[in-house]
């Protein structure tokens, strides 16, 4: 589990009453949403928005995404979504995330991504404007996926 204060970024988020079932508590797979929300975020803080990312010749794909749900958000609460960068892989790299309510946990996370190149969709080497970007915004160093 990541601690609050390893993140350098957080996404703000009020609950709507669309992201809620019958009970007012967030439906599960909202939090993916939500990390959604902060991705977008993330990368346009970092300026590496997918036309950015595009134009460089490189995309990327989710190949894995999980949540551990530790307390349920409700309708109209203010929650916070911290994003980072774990680890970069030879071609692919691993975010992790936690949702807070204040100081309160209530989900976590990672998501894996491959980078690919933009015409074959074929994975390729992380790109180091990608790496270096990434490196100079995060406030946590980035792990470098050793060898097994």
């Amino acid at each position: 589990m990541t601690a609050r204060s390893d993140f350098t970024f957080f996404h703000e988020h009020r609950v709507r009453w669309a992201e809620v079932d019958a009970q007012a508590i967030v439906f599960n797979a909202n939090y993916f949403v939500f990390v959604d929300y902060a991705v977008s975020e993330y990368f346009r803080a970092v300026d590496l928005m997918w036309d950015r990312t595009k134009a460089l010749g490189f995309d990327f794909f989710t190949v894995n995404a999980n949540c551990n749900f530790r307390s349920p958000a409700v309708l109209d609460d203010l929650i916070e979504i911290g994003f980072r960068c774990k680890r970069f892989g030879s071609s692919s790299v691993e975010y992790e995330y936690a949702v807070y309510r204040g100081d309160d946990l209530l989900a976590d996370g990672s998501m894996t991504y491959v980078c690919a190149d933009i015409k074959t969709r074929r994975p390729i080497p992380l790109p180091d404007a990608y790496t270096h970007a990434i490196t100079a915004f995060e406030k946590t160093p980035v792990q470098l996926k050793t060898a097994a």
